[in-house]
């Protein structure tokens, strides 16, 4: 008896190992809280996700930690912007000595480019259009797949939720700027991180700063934006979650702009915000600005 007992124990074991090994969740890192988000959104429970840049924290000058390395070295899964926007990503990935799935979430995506001190730069701020967010989610989907093929087919169905959210998404904001004549469609930020957004929907972007965080910008670049914002009668300055606030306040203050709030580009907001999610970030910047512009 006692050895029928053992042997049934036994052949249980397999079955046991397997579920155990289902119900653990495949481990991702994504490198800032926006593409975090989307993997979450897209893996559900079946993946666990750690951000290395935190909501309000600025992927530009990030300084990864040690505890960063370990994650990336234990993940299955690294999920990145690319176009230049994660310069300290590749000597990450390398220390980690990673091993699993990488994925470049902009890898389709076309990209603008801009000029900036005489030199073609390429602006990595793809997911501020929706359409490059829908771009995201199936790179981020086929990513998971590959990782974990025994779960494709869940990843590719929430994929297409996800997808078909934002293009919800799209056009709703599309529907807010119809009604505002194309001359009030202006709009100005202290880091030049909105031009996609304002390619989709028509609106023209000014900003103290440039692409990237990284540079402050002359009295001289900002005496020139201060004149031009009191040319061009642009009624608000608008402040982004992870720039020093000094900017917008000064450039406010000598126009005779006001301060049209807060706004996320680079990074959500921690889940008490405004802008928790991808989703919500794309609402709440869409309604203060179309707020400014209409001057309600």
């Amino acid at each position: 008896m006692r050895r029928r007992m053992l042997l049934s124990s036994l052949a249980l074991l397999p079955l046991a190992t397997t579920a155990v090994r289902a119900a653990t969740p495949l481990k991702a890192v994504a490198t800032f809280s926006i593409l975090a988000d989307m993997v979450r959104q897209v893996g559900q429970d079946r993946v666990a996700v750690t951000g290395l840049v935190p909501p309000d924290g600025d992927a530009h000058v990030y300084q990864p930690r040690p505890a960063d390395l370990r994650a990336v070295a234990q993940a299955q899964l690294l999920v990145e912007n690319g176009l230049g926007l994660e310069g300290w990503m590749q000597r990450m990935g390398s220390a980690a000595e990673f091993r699993g799935v990488r994925v470049i979430a902009a890898e389709k995506v076309t990209p603008r480019t801009m000029t900036e001190d005489g030199q073609v730069a390429t602006d990595p701020h793809a997911w501020q259009d929706p359409r490059n967010g829908v771009l995201y989610a199936q790179a981020i989907a086929a990513g998971l797949a590959k990782a974990d093929p025994d779960h494709a087919e869940a990843y590719q169905d929430a994929s297409a939720r996800v997808v078909a959210e934002i293009r919800k998404m799209d056009a709703w904001i599309e529907a807010q700027f119809a009604p505002i004549p194309p001359a009030r469609r202006r709009i100005i930020t202290t880091h030049d991180a909105f031009g996609y957004y304002g390619a989709r929907y028509g609106i023209e972007l000014l900003a103290a700063e440039g692409l990237s965080t990284e540079a402050e910008p002359s009295a001289r670049a900002i005496a020139a934006l201060i004149a031009q914002i009191k040319r061009e009668q642009v009624h608000a300055v608008f402040l982004e979650n992870m720039t020093d606030p000094r900017i917008a306040r000064m450039l406010a203050k000598e126009s005779g702009a006001v301060l049209g709030g807060t706004v996320y580009s680079d990074a959500l907001s921690p889940p008490n915000g405004p802008a928790p999610t991808y989703l919500a970030m794309l609402r709440h910047n869409t309604t203060l600005f179309a707020r400014a512009m209409t001057g309600t």
